[in-house]
C-alpha cells in the first residue's frame, strides 16, 4: 500500500445530514415526503443521479432543463449548510490518521462525487492533508463506476493496486473493487459485507513501522 483514497461523506465528515436536509426541502417544495430511509439510496451517488432517484420517489417528471435548475437549487441550499461547517465536524480520529499516513510517507487522495469537496475540506481545515482531490469537478461517472478512485490513484501517480479505499457506501465498495483496489468499509459490516476490511471508526487503525494495522491485521 502506497496510497489511501477516502470518500468524503460519512468517512471524513458527516455531510450526509446536510444533503438530506437540502433534498428534503426540494421534495417539500414538490409536495411529497422524502425520508431518511429514502436518503440511504443517495449515498455515494452523483447530484444528477440523486435527483433522478428523488423525482422517481415523488413520481415527478421534468425536462432536462428543469432538472438542471432543480439540481442547482439543491446545491445552493446545501452550500448554505456547508459554509457554516467547522473543524469540529471532522469525524473522530480522521485528522490524526491522515497525519500518521503522511508521517509514514503514504500518499492521500480524496475520491468523492461531490463538486463541493474542496470547499468542505477547506471549511473544516484539513485540505493540506490531501495530496490530491478527485471529485465531481474532474470526474463525471457516478459510483459504482470506478472512475473517481482510478482518478485519485492517477493523481497520486500510483497504480490502482497500490491504493486502499475507505468507503461507507455499498456503491463505493463496488467501485473500489471494480477499480482493482481493496476497500475498508467504514460502518456497519452487515451493510458493507463486500468490503475487504471493516472499521467502526478511525480509532481502530494504527500506523506501526510505516505499515497500516486494522484490528491487528497488517495491511
Amino acid at each position: 500500500m502506497k496510497g489511501c483514497i477516502f470518500d468524503l461523506d460519512g468517512v471524513i465528515v458527516d455531510t450526509a445530514k446536510y444533503h438530506y436536509l437540502a433534498w428534503k426541502k426540494i421534495a417539500d417544495e414538490f409536495g411529497f415526503e422524502f425520508t431518511l430511509k429514502d436518503n440511504e439510496r443517495l449515498k455515494g451517488v452523483s447530484r444528477m443521479a440523486s435527483l433522478d432517484i428523488l423525482l422517481s420517489i415523488g413520481g415527478i417528471e421534468l425536462s432536462g432543463e428543469e432538472k438542471a435548475e432543480v439540481a442547482d437549487r439543491k446545491n445552493r441550499i446545501y452550500l448554505e449548510y456547508i459554509l457554516k461547517m467547522t473543524p469540529e465536524e471532522v469525524l473522530p480520529g480522521v485528522k490524526e490518521f491522515l497525519t500518521a499516513l503522511h508521517g509514514a510517507g503514504i500518499k492521500v487522495s480524496l475520491g468523492s462525487a461531490s463538486k463541493n469537496a474542496k470547499t468542505i475540506l477547506k471549511q473544516v481545515g484539513i485540505e493540506e492533508l490531501f495530496d490530491a482531490v478527485a471529485d465531481g469537478t474532474n470526474v463525471s461517472k457516478a459510483k459504482p463506476d470506478p472512475e473517481v478512485f482510478l482518478k485519485g490513484a492517477e493523481l497520486l501517480g500510483l497504480a490502482p493496486a497500490e491504493c486502499l479505499v475507505f468507503e461507507d457506501a455499498v456503491a463505493g465498495v463496488e467501485a473500489a473493487h471494480r477499480g482493482g483496489m481493496k476497500c475498508v468499509g467504514v460502518g456497519d459490516p452487515e451493510v458493507l459485507r463486500e468490503a475487504d476490511y471493516h472499521i467502526d471508526g478511525f480509532g481502530q487503525l494504527k500506523m506501526e513501522d510505516g505499515k497500516l494495522k486494522i484490528k491487528n491485521v497488517t495491511i
